[in-house]
């Protein structure tokens, strides 16, 4: 099951559970929309690509399944991005898409 991490992980904006601005990688690395533009939809931790991170739901439509029953976690991962380590990804991945990292 998902995180849903609080905030971005690069500038810290709060990222709530039904923030459509919420953006992961497949390691659940959370960066906001603006952050992954600057990132060219690199994550700065693993290379791999950005994806719109799920909404879970409020009311349990299923026995167990909403954001009461699995909510989000409040620990916040803040780690600014070094841009000089993330050029470096960038350019080692020579604008290959996600789907062929």
């Amino acid at each position: 099951m998902l995180e849903l991490r609080p905030t971005c992980e690069h500038c810290n904006k709060a990222l709530p559970p039904a923030s459509t601005e919420a953006m992961i990688c497949s390691f659940e690395c959370t960066f906001c929309r603006d952050c992954v533009a600057l990132l060219q939809d690199v994550c700065p931790n693993c290379g791999g690509g950005f994806a719109p991170r799920p909404i879970r739901p409020i009311h349990a439509w299923k026995a167990g399944a909403s954001l009461s029953n699995h909510p989000a976690t409040r620990e916040v991962t803040h780690k600014p991005v070094v841009w000089a380590d993330h050029a470096a990804i960038v350019a080692a991945l020579g604008g290959r898409p996600p789907e062929q990292r």
